[in-house]
């Protein structure tokens, strides 16, 4: 799915929830037993509380894509005959009415989750959209409809207690101890299925969030989707992108270099969000082996490279520029200093060898930090 079809679909959970029967769910406790099941009929809820329960699914389909946002992608054998494909495809054709592969579903993410010790809420949303025929130029005609989209959403929304606090109790005018109870917090993750591609159904896809970008719960994707290619963490793929090209260029790894690759990454990066494209920026490992080339390494270790990419990424060829640069920093690691540069001085860092010795050469100027302390300095004390 793309931002534009992930936005469509976002557009059906309005606050007043109106086209939605049920919510289901389930409570379950930091001994992972089920506490409670829960059966909510949309139509009896207040409006705050719909509203509440609206903005849970909706961060659900909310963050970058390639980032937050991740689409995982069924093989063939699996939608014909695995138990994963079978199990959501079920709880889609019933409208999640199925109690029994509701538990199923529950057992699967509660036995594979691993929260610590931590309780949560696995809420789950049906519903059925007649797709409108869309012209060129995005009007819209309801009657015009000619698809119908079943899809389900789940997210685990993690609990914590709230504290104590002196609440006013209006029968007594008084101030008195009181706790709210347990509060739901936002989605940790979640999934839709199937995929809305091309604005139609696509039983072959499903989507994935994750609102950290550094955990995203790989445990979880695979007892839920036995992805061949399952998805890396966007905190992952840097460390990975940045440890092949220090690994395989070795000595050829000078500052310039990285600049290089890190400058042509943020242009792919601004030119993917001038073109509006809904799909996530992608280059591949043959575009970052040409600008290897372009700044001077040798074939032999553009080779490494790329085996060593293969390595880290598996047979995927397209990444995401976003996932293995810092789009507002540029960062140069050292054993005695982490320095910090904004992108607009990234080529006023220089090297330079002083009495036999390298040294880093580092401008005076904003957006500077190093060790997280801003060495910037006023114009006065610069010119002294």
């Amino acid at each position: 799915m793309n931002r534009k079809e992930i936005r469509e679909i976002k557009k059906r959970i309005r606050p007043e929830m109106d086209n939605f029967g049920h919510v289901y769910g389930c409570y379950v406790n930091a001994a992972r037993e089920i506490v409670s099941d829960m059966d909510m009929q949309v139509i009896q809820m207040e409006q705050e509380e719909k509203e509440m329960y609206s903005q849970l699914f909706r961060k659900t389909l909310s963050g970058g894509l390639g980032r937050n946002l991740m689409n995982i992608d069924f093989t063939t054998a699996q939608v014909e005959s695995s138990d994963e494909h079978r199990l959501l495809q079920g709880l889609r054709m019933s409208g999640l009415k199925d109690e029994n592969l509701r538990q199923v579903l529950y057992r699967r993410i509660i036995d594979s989750l691993m929260l610590e010790e931590t309780s949560y809420v696995i809420l789950l949303l049906a519903d059925t959209y007649d797709v409108p025929y869309k012209s060129g130029n995005d009007e819209e005609w309801d009657e015009d409809s000619t698809d119908q989209f079943d899809y389900f959403i789940c997210t685990i929304c993690p609990v914590k207690d709230s504290k104590a606090a002196l609440r006013y109790m209006a029968e007594d005018k008084l101030f008195r101890g009181a706790s709210t109870g347990s509060i739901l917090s936002n989605p940790q993750m979640g999934f839709m299925f199937p995929c809305f591609d091309d604005r139609t159904t696509n039983i072959y896809g499903a989507l994935y969030y994750s609102r950290s970008s550094s955990e995203i719960h790989e445990e979880l994707i695979q007892a839920l989707f036995n992805a061949a290619q399952p998805p890396i963490a966007p905190e992952k793929q840097k460390n990975a992108f940045g440890g092949a090209l220090s690994e395989a260029l070795e000595e050829e790894c000078s500052l310039e270099v990285v600049q290089a690759v890190t400058n042509s990454l943020r242009q792919r990066i601004e030119e993917h969000k001038e073109s509006r494209d809904p799909n996530a920026p992608v280059i591949l490992i043959d575009e970052v082996n040409e600008i290897l080339k372009d700044s001077g390494v040798s074939e032999e270790r553009i080779e490494t490279f790329g085996e060593t990419c293969r390595k880290y990424f598996g047979e995927e060829e397209a990444l995401n520029p976003n996932n293995i640069i810092e789009k507002r920093k540029f960062r140069v690691h050292t054993p005695e200093a982490d320095i910090a540069v904004d992108p607009e001085q990234i080529y006023s860092v220089k090297t330079q060898v002083i009495d036999g010795r390298e040294y880093l050469l580092i401008p005076l100027c904003e957006g500077v930090t190093v060790n997280g302390v801003d060495v910037s300095v006023e114009e006065s004390e610069a010119q002294e």
